[in-house]
């Protein structure tokens, strides 16, 4: 069989090997000197100024958008733009956190959001901000989006969870809105098991989200900022100021073996995204010699760090007809993220109204995905290359 994923981590028995040394030495596993090292060291990976660890990807999303709420740049009932081809956690604390979600199609031929998408949802309404998913490790235009955004004073966050790595020539995904988010989920580009990351280069959002992470205080603030909260709110006392809550929150803090994990995993990363570029050009070229299946478009994009195979086919009739035969090869497959997210019966639950979304549905229809990791030997290629050549009825 062929699954998703093959381990936990990558090179896992050194990793579990220096997990067990490290648990064995520390002084304490909740969240502290592992977790800002690690925090320092993917924002240099990720050329950002701020990151903010937390206990998962999802948390990262909830996270930033309280964020945005308790610094007054979102408010109750703004209409907050988001890919419509995306995972819960995207669309999920919109509305828990008191917005108007509006789904924004995609393009079938980039399985993303491009501004020509963007700019038609505009000519039918308003948004206050787009939260963009950077889908399987592709990407849409985000150069043209970013310039669309700030034409419109709209507010861009990207959840980078599925693209960690990739890059265009105008620089990496995850750094084209005013913040995003990251996921270090097993079966992801690297693993913490659970965890999640946060970047921005807005000094005063990454204050309120080390806020938002831990129950609405200060403790994880610097000295100067801590000093600044209290001055503000008449707290004269290290004592009063140790159970002070500033703001809403969340206790997402993330423990020492996330940071830890985090640390040791980073090393392997570059070298991970190489293997699974290779992977995909690979499988890619017997796409483009089958008429039954439908190549993407990544001509904008100059590194791919695919996050997983995508395979789409041109009727839903050959879609089953390509599941099955990956099913019978022992090959672990997944609908495209969560499909059309009006389809999902949570989202039909709180939003009686819906959108058009053509590409949206076509991929629904038309698309699944399997593992594309470091970890698939020649083997495994050549099931997949199999699988993914034309078959006739």
């Amino acid at each position: 069989m062929i699954p998703l994923m093959k381990s936990a981590f990558l090179n896992e028995l050194d990793t579990k090997d220096a997990l067990v040394k490290f648990i064995l030495k520390a002084k304490k596993l909740s969240m502290g000197e592992q977790v800002v090292a690690f925090e320092k060291e993917f924002a240099v990976f990720q050329g950002v100024k701020n990151a903010t660890l937390v206990n998962s990807g999802g948390s990262a999303n909830l996270a930033m958008l309280q964020a945005l709420k308790n610094l007054g740049r979102l408010k109750d009932g703004d209409k907050i733009g988001f890919s419509a081809l995306t995972w819960s956690t995207n669309v999920m604390p919109i509305l828990q956190l008191g917005m108007q979600p509006v789904p924004i199609d995609c393009d079938q031929r980039t399985l993303n959001v491009m501004a020509s998408n963007l700019k038609k949802r505009l000519n039918q309404t308003d948004l206050r901000a787009f939260f963009v998913t950077n889908a399987l490790g592709f990407a849409g235009d985000l150069d043209v989006i970013r310039k669309v955004c700030n034409e419109a004073q709209i507010i861009l966050i990207e959840d980078n969870c599925e693209a960690l790595g990739t890059e265009l020539p105008s620089g990496k995904t995850g750094n084209f809105g005013i913040m995003s988010s990251f996921s270090f989920f097993v079966a992801h580009h690297m693993s913490t098991v659970e965890g999640g990351m946060i970047c921005t280069n807005d000094g005063e959002i990454d204050e309120m989200l080390r806020i938002v992470r831990a129950n609405g205080w200060d403790r994880n603030l610097s000295a100067p900022k801590q000093h600044r909260w209290r001055k503000k709110y008449n707290i004269n006392s290290e004592f009063e100021a140790k159970y002070t809550f500033y703001d809403l929150g969340y206790n997402i803090r993330p423990t020492e073996i996330t940071g830890f994990l985090g640390r040791y995993q980073l090393k392997f990363l570059k070298e991970n995204i190489a293997i699974r570029q290779r992977n995909y050009l690979l499988l890619e070229s017997i796409v483009k010699d089958n008429p039954d299946l439908q190549t993407l478009d990544r001509s904008h994009i100059s590194v791919l760090s695919n996050f997983a195979f995508p395979v789409l086919c041109k009727t839903p009739q050959l879609k089953c007809r390509y599941m099955k035969l990956f099913s019978n090869a022992g090959i672990e497959t997944r609908p495209i993220i969560a499909g059309n997210i009006q389809r999902q019966p949570f989202y039909k639950k709180y939003i009686l109204y819906s959108y058009e979304l053509p590409d949206v549905d076509f991929v629904h229809d038309r698309g699944f995905y399997c593992g594309n990791y470091p970890e698939l030997n020649k083997k495994d290629i050549k099931t997949l290359t199999d699988c993914l050549k034309r078959h006739e009825a």
